[in-house]
């Protein structure tokens, strides 16, 4: 039997099943991916499943290894993952939703068999992928904000403090200077951990509901390290604003207590460029050796 495949449908198809799958995973994920990084890992996967139709060879070898460099590639190329656990818990949360998207396309062809051409071609599969998509885009939401609570350990000079933090989209602060995110403790944190007020600090300006505009004091913590859903993230001098009113959203998150509010920009790739080869460095931060000018 002789069947005819054109290369560009099944690209496209398997690249805009890959987008709906990645967003998920973003979602589930504390929106560590930008949009750009998405896109191409979407690529990568759907240029990996076409291994199996390309040259000769054992068909069955060369699509597991299409799956296993497409599925490896589109998360290493999406997401910063720092460690096997963390790849884990990522290809777990993409096997949980091809399943559930190649689920919802077999239901709708058992319960539709008159629909059943059109829901094997180009249209059908991306417009049932699309409902599950959204479908399970609005289930994820309607969880609200306890999805982005995470354990948070902040280090400075030998002490370490444990924290709920959550993760907020509503926060978009960064430090003029360098261009880093700043995340945000309240009051009872900053003294846990600087048991002297610091001579110097950043302004970080911010604008809030209420108020239109006002400064923050900020200050560079040493060690950052959170941790949800199995994952960890290290990450070391991250500016940290101060908040003198306490940090509200905890009770929508499910929590007893958030003591402190992640900017997303810390989790993403999203930083390139010179903002984001400053992430690490310390040139005039404000417990450098060179604090003289630009702190306040």
């Amino acid at each position: 039997m002789h069947y005819e495949l054109y290369v560009d449908s099944l690209f496209f198809i398997n690249f805009i099943m890959n987008l709906y799958l990645l967003i998920l995973v973003n979602h589930s994920a504390f929106h560590m991916a930008c949009t750009r990084r998405i896109l191409l890992g979407a690529a990568v996967g759907a240029v990996c499943f076409l291994f199996p139709f390309l040259g000769r060879g054992f068909v069955a070898v060369k699509l597991v290894l299409g799956i296993f460099a497409g599925t490896a590639g589109m998360l290493y190329i999406t997401f910063p993952i720092k460690g096997i656990r963390m790849f884990l818990k990522l290809l777990e949360k993409l096997a949980l939703y091809s399943f559930g998207m190649g689920g919802a396309v077999l239901f709708l062809i058992r319960c539709l068999p008159g629909a059943r051409k059109f829901l094997t071609g180009t249209m059908g599969i991306m417009g049932v992928g699309g409902i599950a998509f959204l479908l399970f885009r609005r289930t994820k939401q309607s969880f609200g904000e306890k999805n982005n609570l995470c354990r948070a350990e902040l280090t400075r000079e030998g002490r370490s403090l444990a924290v709920t933090a959550l993760v907020d989209s509503g926060n978009s602060l960064t430090e003029p200077v360098s261009g880093k995110p700043v995340c945000v403790v309240d009051r009872k944190v900053f003294r846990e951990l600087w048991k002297e007020e610091p001579e110097f600090f950043r302004a970080i300006p911010y604008h809030s509901i209420g108020k239109k505009k006002g400064i923050l004091q900020g200050y560079l913590l040493p060690g950052l390290l959170l941790e949800a859903n199995g994952m960890k993230m290290q990450f070391r001098d991250v500016y940290v604003a101060v908040s003198d009113e306490e940090i509200l959203g905890a009770g929508n998150a499910d929590a007893e207590s958030v003591n402190m509010i992640i900017n997303p920009g810390l989790l993403s790739k999203e930083r390139a460029g010179a903002a984001a080869m400053r992430q690490n460095e310390r040139h005039n931060d404000t417990e450098s050796d060179d604090t003289g000018q630009n702190p306040v």
